[in-house]
């Protein structure tokens, strides 16, 4: 395999003097990006856009308040990953505004990082269990694989997943999709397989690859769409192959297809994206919190689930402004105090843009009007 030094000589060899914009889907592409600073040495007219791979920056926040919410007033012990627990929602400021405010109101609230632990805790508590599941594919399969191998009677699943391609489709179906080449993220792909993103180059010929976490691979995944660009010769490339295989996992995805259904789900600050969410079958209806509990699910919420107020991270995740031309960026919202869910998690833009030491805003030297549009 070529190092990264060999790529970068590569790409910068292509000759492509147009202004050009490639979208990462996935925050952790984003987070490698910035930590190895590829931006500052890959050719000055290429733009990395991060995308819409966020997926604690897109839960909606009627499903945060329900978590919130149960963990609150029923007699049980919730669970997430830890990310969830610093997302913020719209409350009066005497309410719990996330999970760890909740917990610090004395709510039985608990971080774990798989569902295994969820397991482990529902095993040896006499208590209801609910593990607020929260994430894409890669974090939903192992989800899946838990109720399908038999989960203890105590746990509950709050599901929020959702599935990564909806959201870039909806851009790319929007006629203004603000890229001009994706690179698809490889961990989705290495379990649904690489397929999922053939319909970015089949329906709307932009060039795609499949990129793993190591500048190599990115930078790999880099030359071949600009390659493609530069050749008119479009195509699904695979730059991660020593994990991404045709077909995904196969187990994974029978996981998933016995024990959850497709459905339209909403994205926080986005809106309802068409069969992008997953939904408990009939079959596990017995761990399915939402059935099992009284609903906490206010209506009202999604109304005022889009971002708060100033906050921006919508335009983020579309790939629509960069983080620092939020105008609450560095300002209002630090990763020590959060405001939008884009500056929580370390799969987030904002977090990501900060912990790799972008601290100047540049929104007040942006077109006002590009927040909006």
């Amino acid at each position: 395999a070529r190092a990264a030094a060999e790529w970068l000589t590569e790409l910068q060899g292509l000759g492509i003097e147009d202004p050009l914009r490639i979208m990462n889907v996935c925050g952790g592409h984003e987070r490698s990006i910035s930590i190895a600073g590829l931006r500052a040495v890959i050719p000055g007219n290429v733009e990395l856009v991060p995308g819409p791979g966020c997926p604690v920056c897109i839960c909606p926040e009627e499903d945060v308040y329900e978590a919130i919410q149960l963990a609150l007033n029923e007699d049980i012990t919730l669970v997430a990953f830890g990310d969830m627990l610093r997302v913020p929602v719209n409350v009066p400021r005497r309410e719990p505004r996330s999970l760890e405010q909740a917990k610090a109101a004395g709510a039985d609230i608990r971080p774990i990082a798989s569902p295994t632990e969820a397991v482990r805790i529902a095993e040896s508590s006499t208590r209801p269990v609910v593990f607020f599941a929260a994430g894409f594919e890669t974090t939903t399969a192992p989800v899946a694989a838990m109720l399908a191998e038999g989960a203890p009677e105590n746990l509950f699943v709050l599901l929020s997943g959702r599935l990564t391609w909806p959201a870039v489709a909806m851009l790319l179906d929007s006629g203004t999709p603000g890229f001009d080449a994706l690179v698809a993220p490889g961990h989705v792909a290495t379990v649904m397989g690489p397929e999922e993103w053939e319909f970015v180059v089949r329906d709307h010929d932009i060039p795609a690859a499949v990129a793993g976490f190591t500048p190599d691979s990115l930078l790999a995944a880099m030359y071949s769409v600009l390659r493609q660009l530069r050749d008119g010769r479009h195509f699904l490339d695979n730059c991660y192959p020593q994990v991404v295989r045709p077909g995904g996992n196969a187990i994974a995805r029978q996981q998933i297809d016995a024990v959850m259904d497709v459905v339209d789900a909403n994205w926080r600050g986005i809106g309802v994206i068409p069969k992008s969410g997953f939904a408990l079958r009939e079959a596990y209806a017995a761990h399915d919190a939402r059935r099992r509990f009284s609903s906490y699910a206010d209506e009202s919420r999604k109304r005022v689930g889009e971002m708060p107020p100033g906050c921006d991270c919508a335009q983020v995740v579309l790939g629509k402004i960069y983080p620092n031309q939020c105008r609450l960026y560095g300002k209002a919202c630090t990763p020590r105090k959060p405001i939008g869910p884009c500056m929580v998690s370390d799969e987030g833009a904002c977090r990501i843009w900060w912990s790799s030491g972008m601290r100047e805003n540049v929104w007040e030297g942006r077109d006002k009007d590009a927040a909006h549009g």
